[in-house]
């Protein structure tokens, strides 16, 4: 039985309405990084914070997952091995599809966390500043993403599920993030065959063993089909 592990970017969620951030109208043509997406940014403006990602949960929600999403829920109850989704993606379109063997790296913006105790608790609406942590009661709730300079989540689990991946697929990436661009080469380490699925080239493409170009929802139901077809 094989491991599939499967890296997933803004890309597999752009056919669903959902703005990248590198594209030249993306999210970080519109917003300084330093201001909505550190620590920093945060500690100087908690207000533009909040609502940056008051406005992005709210596109989420309107969202809906398109037709790679489901395909990769197809192939997690499909494949005899395990199929492991690792996404950079703060959306919930996985879960919505199908997914359950889902790593959120990047965090989630249907969660909220604790500044002071760590606590993590579900959101639907929009967040406020100085909201209470529902556990220690701290005004010191912060949208749940990993901001530029913290340490994305289950990295343990991602090196050690790719330590022993037979496949690995990068869908929708730019390759320009790390530690999640460095995923390709730790899955050739441990020997796996690896495939970028995108719309170009990323900025490590050319560490891939193979390349398939299109958009996801074309590409990716396609690739789950021959997967599924080889066993």
């Amino acid at each position: 039985m094989s491991t599939i592990v499967i890296l997933t970017g803004a890309g597999i969620s752009a056919e669903s309405g959902i703005e990248t951030f590198r594209a030249e109208t993306g999210l970080w043509a519109q917003h300084r990084v330093e201001d909505v997406a550190t620590p920093e940014g945060f500690a100087k403006d908690p207000k533009r914070v909040v609502d940056f990602y008051n406005g992005r949960r709210a596109q989420a929600a309107k969202a809906v997952p398109n037709a790679a999403h489901e395909a990769l829920a197809r192939l997690e109850a499909a494949h005899d091995g395990e199929v492991l989704v690792v996404t950079q993606n703060v959306d919930d379109l996985h879960e919505r599809g199908g997914s359950h063997n889902l790593i959120h790296m990047h965090g989630a913006l249907n969660s909220a966390l604790c500044g002071v105790c760590e606590h993590r608790w579900p959101v639907t609406s929009d967040m406020h500043v100085g909201q209470e942590c529902p556990a220690c009661g701290a005004p010191a709730a912060r949208p749940d993403i990993v901001w530029f300079g913290e340490m994305p989540h289950q990295m343990d689990r991602i090196f050690d599920v790719l330590g022993r991946a037979d496949f690995f697929a990068a869908i929708g990436t730019s390759g320009n993030v790390y530690p999640a661009a460095g995923f390709v080469a730790e899955a050739t380490r441990a020997g796996a065959h690896t495939v970028e699925i995108n719309m170009a080239p990323s900025a490590v493409g050319s560490e891939f063993d193979a390349a398939i170009m299109g958009p996801a929802t074309q590409t990716v139901p396609a690739w789950v089909d021959q997967i599924l077809k080889n066993g």
